[in-house]
């Protein structure tokens, strides 16, 4: 079994509520499982524990169900990518801001690119 393999389903038995199947987590979309690669690396460096990214994710869960979210299970993984950016700002990794200028960048990025085709970031996507 491979280091990252293993890492996956420690994730999966340290954290429940992982959707998963006989193979380990089931994504939706690729996006959902680079969340899950990410939080899985930052926790494997010592970022955070299992508990303690638990305990965020279900903070965040909660603040998104106060606000109308109507957990049908399609967002989980949006909270993950909220949990992650929340960590790793306030961890000191970066800066909300910084965050905010590469979701900036990424949306351009994504309108500009058409449809089938990788999005790639460039310097005039930084521009705004």
């Amino acid at each position: 079994m491979t280091a990252d393999r293993h890492a996956a389903l420690a994730a999966t038995h340290a954290l429940p509520g992982i959707p998963v199947d006989a193979d380990g987590p089931v994504f939706r979309e690729p996006w959902e499982a680079h969340a899950f690669a990410i939080a899985v690396t930052l926790h494997a460096r010592g970022l955070f524990t299992w508990p303690e990214w638990a305990a965020a994710l279900a903070e965040e869960i909660a603040r998104a169900q106060a606000e109308g979210d109507s957990d049908c299970g399609d967002t989980y993984y949006r909270h993950w990518l909220a949990t992650l950016e929340r960590l790793v700002a306030d961890k000191g990794v970066t800066t909300s801001a910084n965050l905010a200028r590469y979701r900036d960048a990424w949306d351009h990025a994504a309108d500009r690119t058409p449809h089938g085709k990788p999005i790639e970031l460039s310097p005039e996507d930084f521009a705004g």
